[in-house]
């Protein structure tokens, strides 16, 4: 019975993993949880699952989550904070931690947990994102194992296996085009949070909705794939397939190209990641090709997706920018997603602040240089658009 951590419990990967692990009790259990704010589904999970340590990020409501759960017995460790995330991440005997939580939040538990031997099942990208060129030397260092745990890098890593060392030649990261694959570039202008947020294929949490819809999570992705799987920029492309069911492809060095297919749910990658190099059975919907349809392809459109072109850039430049580039998404979705900018003003905000950023050590950032760099990018982002209600946008800055 392989013994897991769980960070980001309440979110979208935490209750798919948990899901797979109440199916599952022969083969996981649950060591510890960590969560943002939400206490009454926290506690529902500690009661179900009785961890040993759990965590909430809100330090505020750790009284709460103390009352819910007053009379279970044993009692498990209760922290609180980002401290006690970082906690949970490294504590007893978990074998595997499974990264849920959204955004560069999720670098430094993550660290603590590699620093203490347990392998990362990695459903969290700005870890590699922002922290891979500290990260990866880490993961070396003491020999634990990463394990994409997104669908495009599963997807890429199922395909892999198997392939002799050097017999990859390109990874096709395949992307559904979001909420606007579909709209004409000139409608962009008159998007809502509701229109962003309605993803045509995917159930996901609101951030990586946005993401989908501008393609910088595709652009992210690129990004972490680099770190990954060890393939130049050049090396890595992005595809429009609306339909979501080959989740990525490689092409191998004697053209021969792989794909791995599935419906459209998160729980089949976690399942690869908490369970490799085995294969549980599941009762899951299989896949039937003549349900499936017509599988289409297309070139990303770079006029309405300017942030892939924008994180294919910050990559290629390496060192802390794509730390400034994933700080600057996230603090620019998040303004989005409180009404205070436009849709169209996300792309721009984040190219205003990666132009202005000049990095020290761009080579060989040090932990430091991440951290640092990702604070003034959020900074200057909020910088950028004070007194933005009365602009219809930002980019008069440049």
């Amino acid at each position: 019975m392989k013994a897991i951590t769980l960070l980001g419990s309440t979110g979208s990967i935490g209750t798919q993993t948990l899901d797979i692990v109440a199916n599952n009790p022969d083969k996981f259990r649950i060591v510890g949880l960590a969560a943002g704010n939400n206490v009454e589904l926290l506690a529902a999970q500690i009661r179900q699952f009785r961890p040993s340590i759990a965590a909430i990020c809100a330090e505020e409501k750790l009284p709460a989550l103390k009352e819910a759960i007053a009379d279970l017995d044993p009692q498990p460790i209760l922290m609180a904070g980002d401290a006690g995330i970082v906690e949970v991440a490294r504590y007893g005997d978990a074998q595997t931690v499974v990264t849920g939580i959204v955004g560069c939040a999720g670098l430094l538990p993550t660290i603590a947990a590699i620093e203490a031997g347990k392998d990362i099942a990695l459903a969290n990208k700005e870890t590699l994102i922002a922290g891979g060129p500290i990260v990866l030397p880490l993961i070396e260092k003491h020999g634990i194992k990463l394990l994409p745990a997104d669908s495009e890098h599963s997807a890429i890593f199922q395909c892999l296996q198997g392939v002799p060392q050097g017999g990859l030649r390109k990874i096709l990261l395949t992307a559904s085009g979001g909420a606007f694959r579909d709209w004409p570039t000139e409608k962009l202008a008159e998007v809502t949070v509701a229109d962003a947020l309605k993803h045509p294929n995917w159930s996901m949490g609101r951030k990586i909705t946005v993401d989908s819809a501008t393609l910088m999570n595709k652009g992210l992705e690129v990004i972490e794939a680099h770190f990954l799987f060890g393939l130049d920029y050049e090396d890595i492309e992005i595809v429009i397939h609306p339909q979501s069911i080959i989740h990525s492809l490689i092409e191998l060095q004697d053209t021969s190209v792989l794909a791995q297919l599935g419906w459209p749910d998160m729980r089949l990658p976690l399942l690869y990641a908490l369970s490799w190099p085995e294969r549980i059975y599941t009762d899951w919907e299989r896949l039937n090709l003549v349900k499936a349809g017509n599988l289409t392809f297309r070139e990303p459109d770079h006029e309405k997706y300017p942030c892939m072109q924008l994180a294919y850039a910050a990559g290629k430049a390496g060192g802390s920018m794509p730390a400034v580039l994933n700080a600057a998404n996230e603090q620019a979705v998040a303004l989005f997603l409180e009404e205070k900018i436009s849709y169209l003003d996300i792309a721009r905000c984040i190219e205003s602040v990666c132009d202005r950023f000049s990095p020290n050590n761009r080579s060989n950032p040090t932990l430091d240089d991440i951290l640092l760099a990702d604070q003034w990018a959020r900074q200057e982002v909020l910088t950028a658009t004070k007194n933005l209600e009365s602009r219809p946008h930002i980019i008069s800055l440049r």
